[in-house]
Parts: structure tokens; sequence; C-alpha cells
């Protein structure tokens, strides 16, 4: 198992903590088996009404798809297997209300659970950055998602910039992306407070709310995510010259974290 599942009964609230982190909590096939299928099942538990979801260590929340997760493509450019995009609760018709606990980093494939979440607690060693076009991908659904959350000049600025730039947690508040900013280990206790405060309620009303808040997204969201399939197919590389970029990479930030 790559993903634990705590519940807490007498609150109402679960803690979904993606536990790889001798991988930096990278999401493998089995991983996002286990999530999609975690979401389902809370659909279901009447004692479920809020949710957290973090990662394990203090190094990252998660990095995205493991890069040796094998993922055979379709030909056709018209459609395209991305295990990324059932890993949310709103891709699981999940509308009870899910808080992201963000500590380390939060990259690329991050964006998918971030994206779905209703909101995002962090704490002020996060950072936030997207790699794809630094190794020839282009990233499509991550700026689709965040361009919900922040303003369109911060979600081209991460997208573009790569591995060049980190978005730190404090930037990262002062965006919209994140709602709330803790001392360093501090972010799970901060979210699960908020979840336990929501779970409180009665959940006829959260879940409608979760719902009405959703409606007010999904148009854009849906239009934009039909075009990604083909930005996909005709701006990435080859897989080769991908796995070539990255095995190439420098460590470390490049340009360093943004905080201003």
């Amino acid at each position: 198992m790559s993903l634990l599942t705590e519940m807490h009964k007498e609150t109402g609230v679960a803690i979904v903590t993606l536990d790889r982190p001798d991988r930096h909590n990278a999401i493998d096939l089995e991983t996002a088996g286990e999530l999609a299928a975690a979401w389902r099942e809370f659909r279901f538990d009447d004692t479920v009404r809020a949710i957290v979801v973090t990662g394990a260590g203090t190094r990252a929340f998660c990095t995205g798809i493991d890069r040796s997760a094998d993922v055979p493509q379709p030909a056709s450019p018209y459609s395209i297997d991305d295990p990324l995009l059932t890993i949310g609760p709103k891709a699981n018709d999940l509308w009870k209300p899910v808080i992201a606990a963000v500590n380390g980093m939060a990259c690329g494939g991050a964006f998918y659970l971030i994206g779905e979440a209703e909101f995002v607690v962090a704490d002020e060693t996060a950072t936030f950055f997207d790699p794809h076009t630094t190794y020839g991908m282009v990233s499509a659904y991550e700026p689709i998602l965040m361009a919900q959350r922040m303003p369109i000049g911060e979600v081209a600025r991460m997208a573009l910039m790569g591995t060049a730039e980190r978005i730190s947690a404090r930037r990262a508040y002062e965006t919209g992306l994140v709602s709330q900013v803790t001392g360093p280990g501090q972010a799970l206790e901060a979210a699960l407070d908020c979840a336990r405060v929501i779970a409180s309620y009665p959940t006829e009303a959260v879940q409608g709310t979760v719902r009405a808040v959703w409606a007010a997204k999904e148009a854009a969201r849906a239009h934009a995510f039909a075009q990604a399939p083909h930005l996909l197919a005709l701006g990435s590389l080859p897989p080769e010259r991908q796995a070539e970029l990255f095995a190439a990479r420098r460590s470390g930030p490049g340009l360093g974290h943004r905080v201003r």
C-alpha cells in the first residue's frame, strides 16, 4: 500500500496520506488506483464528512507522476491515457470537502490533487513549481487547474519557467493558491482544525455548498480539458527525448524561490 487512510469517526474527518516519501510521494499506477478507490469509498461512508490530503515526510507533498511508471499511449492525437486524471475527488464524483495540507515540494502532477481540493494550507517550507517545459513536455492540465485559483499571469509564469523557479508558500498565499501559511510542520494540524469545523456542520449544506462553488468553475474547466490531449500530443517531445532531458537535469531550482 502506498496510500494511508486514517479515519477519525468521532470528528467525521479522514486523513489521506501519500506514503512514498522515498520517492517524494510521486504517484505510480498503484497509488493512482488507490486514490481513486479511496475517494469513491468516501462517497458511501456517512461517517466521513471532511477529508485532508497530505504527503508523508517533510521533503514533498507530491512530485507528480513517478518517472518509472509505464503508461502506453494511443497513437491517435485525439486521445490520451493520463492516469492522474482520475486521482482527484471531483473526478470521482466526491463532493465532500477536501483540504490539501502541503509540506515541502508540490510540483507537476501534484496540481491534479491541489486543483480538486477546496482550499490549500501550506507550511512555510512549501514550494510550488511546474517542471514540464524544462523536460520537453506540454503543461496542459496543470495550468488549467491552477487558472481556477491564481491570476493567469502567475499561472503562465509558473508553467513557462519550469524548474528554474519555485514559488514560495508566502508568494502562493499572495496569489491565492494557498489560503493559509503555517510554521514548519504545522500545515496538517491547521488543515485538520478547519476540517473538524466543517465536519461539525450539517453535511447536506456543506456538500451543497461545495457543489455550488464548483459549478461556477466547471464550464471553463471542461472546455479547456477538451483541448488538452491535442496540445499534449502536438507539443511534447518523444518520451525518449524527455528522459534524456530529465537525466541531464541540474540540481537546484535555478533562479531560486520567488518570495516577493
